[in-house]
């Protein structure tokens, strides 16, 4: 099957990182490089892409559509939380920007084998790096019923938490739950049917959050922020899409933390913690696709954009 993946807010982002034509960009979350292809189309011969993803998929996917871009484009098979090293090892120090557009593919959704889509049956997988050993099926089989029932609670933000998890736990009593079928139905019964009419798949938020804890996709967002504040350069900007409010809140909380790290009490006439600031919040609110890109792209619905630029 073909890397196919439409990148959300392409024309916002690549005009939020302010692209100079010499400049050093790099995307955490590479992709199918779509939102890499636009910047480097605005680079010159002096100029540098360094593209991170784990996914060999969308490495080999992206290694095509930007080859002819040539010495431009490095690639880099990893996690962008390794961003630091992976840039040492490059031999760069900071860049003028840096980009991160998180949450699942529609590759990676549209390919059954995969298994992070709720709306095909296929092997419980969802390792968005498929070095790794463990998988959906030992969280779903191995994790107690009160790992759960917090992980879809906080993951999920499911409000039928509780339930879900209980019948996880009775079904994986009767039989090893291996499928997203057998998940995506034992899933179904644990919510009233009352409740499945509207809000899309019932079993979309659990399925979330299995993803989530398995890629640790929140902790990685969250320890890897301020470093990747560190590796700009003076006036350079880290723009991140996120795809759900647990992600926006981490980006929206850790930029206002960066502008404004004073942690004195409000009275204070003078600052006494000795904390700078790193930056400034470009944008106040995030930016979010228009109604053409959702007419267009259904999946760029919850999408939302985040700008900080340093100091």
């Amino acid at each position: 099957m073909r890397f196919e993946h439409k990148s959300v807010l392409l024309a916002e982002t690549v005009e939020y990182l302010n692209v100079k034509p010499d400049g050093i960009y790099v995307d955490g979350t590479l992709g199918g490089g779509g939102h890499a292809e636009a910047v480097c189309r605005r680079l010159s011969a002096s100029g540098s892409y360094v593209g991170i993803d784990q996914d060999e998929d969308a490495v080999r996917a992206a290694a095509e559509r930007l080859a002819p871009f040539g010495d431009l484009v490095t690639i880099v098979r990893s996690n962008y939380e390794r961003m630091e090293a992976v840039l040492s090892s490059l031999g760069i120090g900071a860049a003028d920007g840096i980009l991160l557009d998180l949450g699942v593919s529609s590759y990676q959704l549209d390919t059954p084998e995969r298994g992070f889509s709720y709306r095909e049956d296929a092997p419980l997988d969802m390792r968005m790096d498929r070095r790794q050993e463990k998988t959906a099926k030992d969280i779903v089989n191995g994790y107690s019923e009160t790992e759960l029932f917090h992980m879809i609670r906080d993951y999920g933000e499911d409000r039928f938490a509780k339930n879900i998890a209980k019948h996880i736990a009775a079904a994986r009593g009767r039989e090893e739950i291996r499928r997203t079928g057998q998940l995506a139905e034992i899933v179904k019964g644990a919510i009233p049917a009352k409740m499945r009419a509207g809000g899309g798949h019932p079993a979309k938020r659990t399925f979330q959050a299995i993803r989530i804890e398995l890629n640790h996709e929140l902790d990685v967002l969250e320890t890897s922020l301020d470093r990747m504040i560190g590796l700009l350069k003076p006036g350079g900007r880290l723009c991140i899409i996120t795809f759900h409010s647990l992600e926006d809140r981490i980006v929206k909380t850790s930029f206002r933390r960066n502008e404004n790290p004073c942690t004195c009490p409000p009275g204070f006439p003078v600052c006494m913690c000795g904390k700078v600031s790193r930056g400034k919040v470009i944008t106040r609110k995030p930016v979010l696709p228009s109604e053409e890109e959702l007419s267009d792209n259904r999946r760029a619905k919850s999408a939302r954009l985040r700008v900080f630029e340093r100091v």
